[in-house]
């Protein structure tokens, strides 16, 4: 076995070291790195499943230009060209890069060096716009510059975290891990504050379920509360603070009274109030704040109104306390870095003279971008209307993934130059693209990525590149190149990139600006190679780097004080009405990651939750005669999605959840961004993807069905289905109107009753139709369908494909679709790191063997790992 090489997650901001091991037979092993500060070798289910996301199927291997595959130089030089000449004939501004937080930080800095200082315009932007905008925003405008102040071991020692817009439970679990082990070992408290009930709960001393929109009220309602308890650091306010009259002013408008405060919130007066008096009576407090802030229309607002709480009781900077703002991406901090928003320069300047001045300089360019770029949804409004007339899209999905994606796709599909980088060749976006390039994706690649708590981490490759893939600074670096600016992009390896990174963030930085690397601007190639986890800036002040940030009161403004900024709670941009009488949220599974190209290929996650599926409450349910695992159409006014329907009391009425993994890759009309509204916050760009009015009614199909197949298929002409891997088998979810035998992607199937080696059965009365293909006694497929009624569960008839023989006592029950002997189906899966089931767990329980969740991890596994599961496992446990 080959010794492991030390590399990053390339999921969530959290930002895990692993370490990937290849044996004798050439398999990779996944473990977590022991030795890394973020995780010390935990991982979560998708990080844990990483050794069987790594095959080949559905990879882009090779250039494409006009949907033929082309050599290497023709694909650059098409792309080359096509974008020279946009650019001389309509100027720089009509060209756009929309990058992401996928990419390294290497391939970050090359791409923004090329449009901002050679291309000459600020249209880069990143899908981070879409993740944590308004965190930057709202930074900038408190603390002078883009600085997250803490880092995880304030997760350890704060005595009460508070926990808004974050289901870290199921979206940050290995740093969810270290409050819930701070709770049980030092009685740590912990408020979670979202309009839906979610895993994180469970672990939670207080659940504020706050109306939708209210954050801001919220929060000023505390600052007023804080001051009337006398709570303010007085010494602090006075000596590293502006704006404290106003903002107070402000808050005490917004919230007159506690009252007041609680009726518009939603919430109820004894829950405010203990939340209220728990942050003014714990100094260590920690506030964490995720997408359910940053995603709204006010989202900035949301941001300084935390940030204002802290301020005015000096709560930061110092061991566990402070604000926290944790990202949803491997390497969105890396992207602010390097500039990668379109309102930043590199190194975290400005566009202000100076800092043109100063890049001009460090880059040998007369062309650096004189004013901030168009943002994301800006971006491709423009290309829509024709003002950009050519976008290089890197490492994202925007078809899928921006709000009102609709629109999206049809200004893709009027845009001149479409070039797309990316690993995928089933991508929603890709199918615009005139100029395809294939990028290595990880574990192909080297680079580094920063994390949320500014530490950065070596991504090193360990799988050989795959058919003509190659990084993406190279690429870039390549175009660049040929566009004629080979002199400024001469690089070789990312080390070379790196070093030029460090030395720019190094350049007349006299501790006025909070990046600095200038103690790794002379790293040479074997210590970059070598470069352990270290958290900027790391500088001759702070060879080891630094672990906190305004400890010593002094921020990054002009007069190194902090600003309390005066800020109002108001509605958001859309609301409903009765055309649109519910909240629609958007947010991730358990399992599962961004549009599911890499996550949708490991069976174990897709057992947690296979199919869309739009989650509300009973009450709203039966208002809209919605019954659980029906279907729904969903409807906004930007598009419609069909839905399954999950009927939980965790939704508040009057709001429903959607998933936003499902792309047409995985389903027929699934994608969550065709729903979600396109308003932005005026300040930050970023989308309001947590509130948008839709109306829900119930969709009644003809007949429905599900396909299991040993061999990928995927359906045509079906009005709904629904794509997932599992264990040994590909899985279907089908249903549509009008006859079934009129679908031509199932009449084949329904035709394979004259095969000899099928097993059919036939009930005109229920409309069923169940047919098994057996195949050198190996089940080859399974199809069953109904006009009425429900399908067995699919989960016993999935495990038979694992099988390298059918016994003929299996075949006489197949069509029956469960085993002669119900304690032989297995049941839904409900740990995913190590593969317990429902039944698994009910069974431990009925034998008391297990009374209590630990008693199941003990036992079982189950929950010990990363402990996403342990909500669930409780409820079992407990039978709620």
């Amino acid at each position: 076995m080959a010794n492991p090489v030390k590399t990053t997650c390339p999921y969530c901001g959290v930002g895990c070291g692993v370490l990937a091991t290849r044996t004798k037979e050439g398999k990779i092993q996944i473990a977590g790195d022991p030795e890394h500060p973020a995780n010390f070798g935990k991982l979560c289910s998708k990080g844990g499943a990483l050794a069987e996301t790594l095959d080949l199927e559905d990879r882009l291997l090779l250039p494409e230009v006009s949907c033929q595959k082309v050599g290497w130089s023709a694909a650059l030089q098409a792309a080359a060209d096509g974008l020279s000449a946009v650019r001389e004939e309509h100027g720089p501004d009509a060209i756009g890069f929309y990058v992401s937080g996928q990419l390294l930080t290497e391939d970050y800095y090359v791409a923004n060096k090329l449009m901002k200082g050679f291309i000459g315009s600020g249209n880069i932007d990143t899908n981070s716009r879409l993740c944590m905008s308004s965190s930057v925003a709202g930074h900038k405008r408190a603390f002078g510059s883009d600085t997250v102040p803490g880092n995880y071991e304030d997760w350890d020692q704060a005595d009460l975290v508070v926990l808004v817009g974050s289901n870290a439970a199921w979206c940050h679990p290995i740093l969810f891990q270290r409050l819930r082990h701070a709770r049980e070992t030092r009685g740590a408290k912990l408020v979670v504050i979202d309009p839906r009930r979610t895993a994180s709960c469970d672990s939670a001393d207080l659940h504020l379920a706050l109306k939708p929109g209210t954050d801001v009220r919220l929060f000023n309602g505390l600052l007023a509360h804080l001051a009337a308890q006398d709570c303010q650091d007085s010494n602090f306010v006075a000596r590293h603070t502006h704006g404290m009259a106003d903002a107070l002013a402000s808050a005490r408008a917004d919230a007159p009274d506690i009252a007041h405060l609680a009726q518009a919130c939603g919430l109820s007066l004894k829950d405010i109030t203990a939340f209220f008096d728990l942050f003014a009576t714990t100094e260590k407090t920690l506030t964490v704040y995720s997408q359910g802030v940053n995603q709204s229309s006010q989202g900035t607002d949301k941001v300084n109104a935390i940030l204002n709480c802290h301020l005015y009781t000096g709560r930061i900077g110092r061991p566990g306390m402070g604000p926290f703002s944790i990202t949803g991406q491997p390497n969105a901090m890396g992207g602010r870095e390097v500039g990668g928003l379109a309102n930043t320069l590199a190194a975290h300047m400005e566009f202000d003279d100076v800092s043109r001045d100063r890049l001009s300089r460090f880059w040998d360019t007369k062309t650096v971008a004189s004013a901030p770029g168009l943002k994301a949804i800006d971006m491709f409004r423009a290309v829509h209307e024709g003002k950009i007339r050519a976008i290089w899209i890197m490492g994202t999905n925007p078809a899928a993934s921006l709000p009102d994606a609709t629109f999206v796709r049809d200004a893709l599909e009027k845009c001149d130059l479409v070039i797309v980088s990316d690993v995928m060749e089933n991508t929603d976006t890709l199918k615009y693209a005139h100029i395809a390039f294939p990028a290595r994706a990880w574990g192909e690649k080297d680079g580094t990525v920063t994390n949320s708590e500014r530490r950065i981490s070596r991504q090193r490759a360990f799988l050989p590149a795959p058919g003509d893939a190659r990084p993406d600074w190279w690429i870039i670096s390549q175009v660049a190149r040929r566009m004629g600016f080979a002199e400024a992009f001469p690089y070789e390896t990312p080390a070379d990139i790196f070093r030029e990174h460090a030395a720019l963030s190094a350049l007349e930085n006299d501790g006025r600006r909070d990046f600095d690397l200038s103690g790794l601007k002379d790293m040479d190639t074997d210590s970059y190679d070598a470069l352990a986890p270290v958290q900027w800036p790391v500088s001759p002040a702070h060879p080891t780097g630094r672990k906190r940030l305004f400890d010593d009161g002094y921020f990054f403004t002009d007069d190194q004080r902090a600003r309390l900024i005066a800020v109002s709670c108001r509605p958001p941009v859309h609301t409903p009405d009765k055309a649109y009488p519910l909240i629609l949220n958007s947010g991730r599974l358990r399992d599962q990651w961004h549009t599911m190209t890499r996550t949708g290929k490991a069976s174990r996650l897709n057992a947690h939750q296979d199919e869309p599926a739009l989650a509300l409450h009973p009450l709203d349910a039966e208002l809209y005669d919605l019954g659980a695992n029906g279907f729904a159409k969903v409807s906004s006014r930007w598009g419609t999605l069909l839905v399954r329907v999950q009927i939980t009391p965790d939704q508040t009425p009057g709001q429903v959840f959607l998933p936003i993994h499902w792309t047409d890759s995985h389903a027929a009309r699934a994608v969550t961004g065709c729903l979600v509204n396109p308003a932005t916050d005026p300040l930050s760009g970023q989308p309001e993807l947590k509130h948008t009015p839709v109306k829900v009614e119930k969709w009644n199909p003809d007949w429905h069905a599900f396909l299991l197949t040993r061999h990928k298929i995927m359906p045509e002409g079906v009005d709904y289905w629904s794509y997932s891997r599992q264990d040994s088998c590909h899985a279907l979810e089908l249903a549509g109107q009008g006859r079934l035998a009129g679908s031509d992607f199932l009449r084949p199937y329904l035709d394979l009753h004259q095969d000899p080696d099928t097993l059919n059965f036939s009930n005109p009365l229920s409309g069923q139709k169940r047919l098994a293909l057996i195949r050198k006694d190996q089940l080859a497929l399974c199809l069953f369908t109904a006009h009425k009624g429900t399908l067995p569960d699919r989960n016993w008839l999935q495990s038979l494909f694992s099988l390298d023989k059918l016994e003929e006592k299996l075949v006489a029950t197949l069509l029956s679709g469960q085993p002669l002997d119900p304690q032989a189906a297995p049941g839904p899966i409900i740990c995913a790191c190590f593969g317990v089931s429902k039944k698994e767990i009910l069974t431990a329980r009925r034998e008391k063997r297990a009374l209590t969740v630990n008693d199941i991890s003990h036992l079982l596994k189950a929950g010990s790992n990363c402990g996403s599961c342990r909500p669930e496992i409780k409820q079992l446990m407990t039978g709620s």
